[in-house]
């Protein structure tokens, strides 16, 4: 009941930016958190950052003064800026939210399909 979908990632030099994009739609009674995880080929999957309804943001520490995370104007799409990209940051990079469908329902985690993102010279 709820999709999610990413967009914006690419190919960059290392110190590049990108910005992803995560929309939430379907039916969505509350989301009470959305948060980007990434996996690179041969790992697993790890997670990056958080943004809880609340608006407090949380880190992966090897991304922190580099990423930032918000929610945009609708309260269902969540961003995350990448500034000074290394290669390690290469990835396939998921959009997850924390939504409950129904009021009588426990909140549940959804996944988006991801989006990959190459940081190579």
């Amino acid at each position: 009941q709820v999709q999610l979908v990413e967009s914006g990632g690419g190919l960059v030099q290392p110190g590049g930016s990108l910005r992803l994009s995560c929309a939430a739609s379907g039916s969505i009674f509350s989301v009470n958190a959305m948060a980007w995880y990434r996996q690179a080929p041969g790992k697993q999957r790890e997670w990056v950052a958080t943004i809880t309804s609340g608006g407090y943001t949380n880190y992966l520490d090897s991304v922190k003064g580099r990423f930032t995370i918000s929610q945009g104007n609708a309260k269902n799409t969540v961003y995350l800026q990448m500034n000074s990209l290394k290669p390690e940051d290469t990835a396939v990079y998921y959009c997850n939210a924390v939504a409950k469908v129904l009021v009588t329902t426990a909140p549940r985690d959804y996944w988006g399909q991801g989006t990959q993102v190459t940081v190579s010279s």
